[in-house]
């Protein structure tokens, strides 16, 4: 589940510094947390069950941080950063 959690985390970590803005940032990581589902969902099926339930933990938590982070954008500007 270690291994799952970490190659989790650097997978959406590698694709949330794409961009600089809020906007890109929640986009690709909603992109690389949905590609890290799929992932999950066949090696759950034909895999490790473990790395699955990893790499889904992982996607789980960097999404509740996207959400934060566009909470408190909005929030502190106003205005909805994902327009």
């Amino acid at each position: 589940m270690a291994a799952g959690a970490g190659a989790g985390a650097v997978w959406l970590l590698a694709f949330g510094v794409v961009d600089s803005t809020v906007n890109g940032y929640v986009y690709w990581t909603l992109l690389a947390g949905g590609i890290g589902w799929l992932v999950a969902l066949v090696l759950a099926k034909v895999g490790d069950r473990g790395v699955a339930a990893g790499i889904a933990a992982a996607t789980a938590l960097g999404w509740s941080i996207a959400a934060v982070v566009v909470g408190v954008t909005w929030l502190t500007r106003g205005d909805w950063p994902l327009w």
